[in-house]
């Protein structure tokens, strides 16, 4: 098969699938037409917001789909009339089994980790909390469970000690566009060879919300540290500041670590002019920039011209 043959559906909704649309128009593959999430109403005046993948296709002139349900009748008889042989997700939604098993050269999945590992909804940010060295994507064919299908290709990429969330998203998304390029060359090659992935998975990718994303100062430094920079720039680390009568909720977004010896109990804070910083196992954290609830991102020496701590004031 020659890449003339290849008519592809594309399946994705934020920036890091642009990133791979882009680079399938640029090696000249087919884009039969995009699938993409609905419109929705976000931010605090509630504004329809459209997809990243939406406001490509629309300046690319791409056929573009938006369905709510994508078992409706309706839809499939659009994608159907599509008439692709190949459908590549990225960054969408789990398919239903008449939408994936639709095209002949089957559907794939780009995911951000070394499957099996960190299977599920934030591979990046957990790679990272997790403290590893190195991490990657993955292509694989999808089947009826969450990123479990046969594998066809990885790449890898390492981690620096000090890079966030944000920076190796930004990595992985120009990693992973040029790994759906190599993948389709293998599928036209017709040389294709898969693994299959074991049934149980080691690490975990778990969706992140408030609960899983708040700082327990009683943990060690190196954790504290890896789980801020983890969850920057989205959605962000938080602990409570007890001040005084005030229970302040702060989000963390940078911070140092300076491992040494201390007599202090975990979440005892050290403020001096220039500096902010919370006693832990292992050393301290120090708060570079942050955010406080009605105020703007700020950094330490910002913050404490215009903020006075309780003599007892800590981090809970």
């Amino acid at each position: 098969m020659t890449q003339e043959n290849i008519r592809i559906v594309f399946m994705g909704t934020p920036e890091f699938a642009v990133t791979v649309l882009d680079g399938l128009l640029k090696h000249n593959y087919t884009i039969a037409g995009v699938i993409t999430a609905p419109d929705r109403p976000a931010g605090r005046g509630q504004k329809i917001h459209e997809s990243a993948v939406k406001a490509y296709s629309k300046s690319k002139g791409l056929t573009f789909l938006q369905p709510n349900n994508l078992k409706d009748e309706t839809f499939l008889t659009d994608l159907k009339a599509l008439n692709a042989n190949l459908q590549i997700v990225v960054a969408f939604r789990m398919l239903p089994k008449v939408v994936w098993q639709m095209p002949v050269l089957g559907t794939f999945n780009l995911h951000a980790s070394l499957l099996p590992d960190y299977r599920g909804a934030a591979p990046i940010n957990w790679a990272i909390i997790n403290g590893e060295k190195e991490t990657g994507v993955t292509t694989f064919f999808i089947d009826d469970k969450i990123d479990t299908g046969a594998v066809i290709m990885q790449s890898k990429i390492e981690i620096s000690a000090t890079e966030n969330a944000g920076e190796l998203h930004d990595k992985l998304m120009h990693l992973g566009s040029d790994l759906v390029i190599k993948t389709i060359q293998i599928i036209e090659s017709g040389n294709i060879k898969t693994t299959i992935q074991p049934i149980k998975e080691t690490k975990t990718a778990y969706k992140l919300n408030k609960d899983n994303c708040k700082i327990d100062w009683s943990s060690s430094l190196k954790t504290i540290y890896n789980m801020v920079r983890g969850l920057y720039p989205y959605p962000s680390a938080w602990g409570l500041l007890s001040n005084g009568d005030e229970l302040l909720n702060i989000k963390l977004y940078e911070v140092l670590e300076h491992p040494e010896s201390h007599e202090h109990k975990n979440g005892h804070l050290i403020v001096s002019n220039k500096a902010i910083k919370v006693a832990v196992n292992g050393g301290y954290i120090e708060l570079v920039s942050f955010k406080f609830p009605g105020k703007r991102q700020m950094d330490a020496v910002s913050f404490l011209n215009g903020f006075t701590f309780h003599e007892n004031a800590r981090m809970l």
